[in-house]
């Protein structure tokens, strides 16, 4: 978890597809994404008040606000109608984290088991905001088991 950029491309390789998040203020949000969340910084564009965070292969981008791409008026919380969910290899840390620094939990944890075709897929889930209200479903995988039939979950999949 570092918010100094080594100032190359992340070391996981360029995923498809990256969003990038108007921010209010982006030294809060990296103290939020990185110190809480786990993330590290691949680079950053101080100019632009830009920085590409990286963890594990899951990849974001945070842009504080400056009107350039903004396609509406924004008001907090920012990103309704959206939800990132993160897989990460170690939630207990993170909520360890969010515990000690006494910060909100939006939902859980809890454990879920979902159906995924003729199997159910289960992981652990807790639910953040970052400090302009994007809400982040940071998870843990818990493997897979047989079909059980009725233990099915309609809460966000993979």
């Amino acid at each position: 978890m570092t918010k100094t950029a080594v100032g190359a491309p992340p070391a996981s390789g360029w995923n498809r597809m990256a969003p990038e998040l108007i921010v209010s203020d982006l030294e809060t949000s990296l103290d939020y994404w990185c110190d809480v969340l786990g993330f590290d910084v691949a680079y950053r564009r101080p100019s632009e008040r830009f920085a590409f965070l990286d963890l594990a292969g899951a990849q974001i981008m945070l842009r504080e606000r400056d009107g350039k791409w903004q396609t509406g008026p924004l008001e907090p919380p920012l990103g309704r109608g959206v939800m990132f969910q993160i897989l990460t290899d170690d939630l207990p840390a993170l909520e360890r984290r969010l515990k000690d620094r006494r910060l909100p939990v939006y939902a859980g944890p809890r454990e879920v088991w979902r159906q995924t075709g003729d199997r159910e897929c289960g992981q652990r889930e807790v639910f953040v905001q970052d400090p302009d209200g994007y809400l982040i479903m940071m998870n843990a995988d818990l493997g897979e088991r047989p079909l059980s039939l009725g233990t099915g979950d309609p809460g966000p999949s993979r």
